[in-house]
């Protein structure tokens, strides 16, 4: 079980353009929520459905690719991470979030020539 790690890989496509953020330090974090559907047959046997939105952080270069290849709409496969954010607020109330870190990403749309 040592081969074991935090991953995730996700197919789906983003529900808005990617936002870019830079730091004092030269330093760029990409973000977006990305749309993931899950079909299953419910309790009727009929096909259905579910999605699920993902928060996606890239940070440096994986920050530019986001920035250039990824578009709203367009189905793109996400590998990385998940990763907890944990503040309280300056109403000394507790918040957790969790998001997929991006490490590589690859555009599954074709091309059109």
């Amino acid at each position: 079980m040592s081969t074991l790690r935090n991953s995730v890989t996700l197919i789906g496509r983003p529900g808005a353009e990617p936002e870019m953020r830079s730091f004092n330090n030269n330093m760029k974090v990409a973000r977006f929520r990305m749309a993931v559907n899950e079909r299953h047959r419910n309790a009727n046997n009929e096909w259905v459905t579910d999605t699920q939105w993902f928060p996606v952080v890239a940070w440096g270069a994986a920050a530019d690719r986001v920035m250039k290849n990824v578009q709203k709409g367009k189905q793109v496969a996400i590998a990385g991470s998940l990763r907890n954010n944990e503040w309280i607020d300056e109403k000394g109330q507790r918040h957790l979030t969790t998001e997929v870190r991006v490490d590589d990403l690859l555009l599954m749309d074709k091309i059109k020539d």
